[in-house]
């Protein structure tokens, strides 16, 4: 798999990256699978790996820290993704009361410092505020981003499910540059592509990164009137192309320019997501997919 850069001041990432997003269970039953989901990826040319406090009901950025610490695998060969912004309660967390965002300039530091321990690094290649908090100090929130920068505990800035206007309003503020912004985008949700989010990506010369590609599964296997219409027309376009109907869907979003975030833990999905770099959809191939969508 090509590395490619995410955008004319970003750092050069897989063109598929691994996120932990959709994990939940305890800490024991993921440890038992992130191993062999990392090598998985490694295997496949996959470098990239997203990751949030929350993620894995608080336990993924340790788990994969232990990887880090054992050796198991090497940090100079990786590259990895961490954020704030979101605070979900959890057990483990009882300062967090109910579900809300910060961005805070004290959370971001606090934010950093904590992902560094469990991620056994260094430095975060990229970090992003996921969501922009309403009531935080916006020039507080960007000094805060500029400092961890200075410091070299982050080497890039993102954003994560930014609107148009929020990510103009946190740009304005900062002297470097976003390099990538995490929304979701695939065949069932194209909202991006109307509310001005994909039009501003790609003012900034960003590659967009595309959370639930092949919308949790509901492409493959969705029951809804929407899901079903799709599948009928990327069954044919899986045949034309002899690939599965999942890698169609996502080459659709690679026509785009954009990078596939993977959330599943199912092999032959992730390979599906893989193989969808080998296909180079026909300009027509790609609106009559869309208008399916519609």
């Amino acid at each position: 798999m090509k590395k490619v850069y995410l955008s004319d001041s970003g750092p050069k990432v897989s063109e598929a990256i691994y996120s932990f997003y959709r994990w939940d269970g305890d800490k024991s039953a993921n440890s038992l699978e992130l191993e062999k989901i990392v090598n998985l990826c490694l295997e496949l040319g996959i470098n990239t790996f997203d990751h949030a406090d929350y993620y894995g009901n608080y336990s993924c950025e340790e788990l994969f820290g232990e990887l880090i610490k054992a050796r198991r695998v090497k940090r100079e060969d990786l590259v990895l993704f961490t954020k704030c912004g979101l605070r979900v309660p959890h057990p483990s967390q009882p300062d967090i009361r109910t579900f809300h965002i910060d961005t805070s300039a004290a959370r971001i530091h606090k934010s950093i410092d904590e992902s560094l321990r469990k991620l056994n690094t260094d430095y975060i290649d990229i970090f992003l505020l996921d969501h922009l908090d309403a009531i935080s100090n916006i020039e507080e929130t960007a000094l805060a981003l500029e400092q961890s920068l200075k410091a070299g505990k982050i080497r890039a800035i993102g954003v994560a499910n930014f609107s148009a206007f929020q990510h103009q309003l946190l740009s304005a503020q900062l002297r470097s540059t976003i390099v990538t912004h995490h929304l979701e985008l695939n065949l069932l949700n194209t909202t991006a592509l109307d509310n001005g989010q994909m039009d501003y990506i790609k003012q900034k010369y960003m590659r967009p990164l595309a959370s639930a590609p092949v919308a949790a599964g509901r492409i493959a296997a969705g029951n809804d009137p929407a899901a079903i219409r799709l599948r009928e027309k990327l069954k044919t376009y899986a045949t034309q192309y002899g690939k599965d109907l999942e890698s169609i869907a996502v080459a659709w979003l690679i026509k785009l320019g954009a990078l596939p975030l993977i959330g599943t833990k199912e092999e032959q999905r992730i390979k599906n997501i893989v193989q969808a770099f080998d296909i180079d959809l026909d300009h027509q191939d790609w609106y009559d997919i869309y208008q399916a969508t519609k």
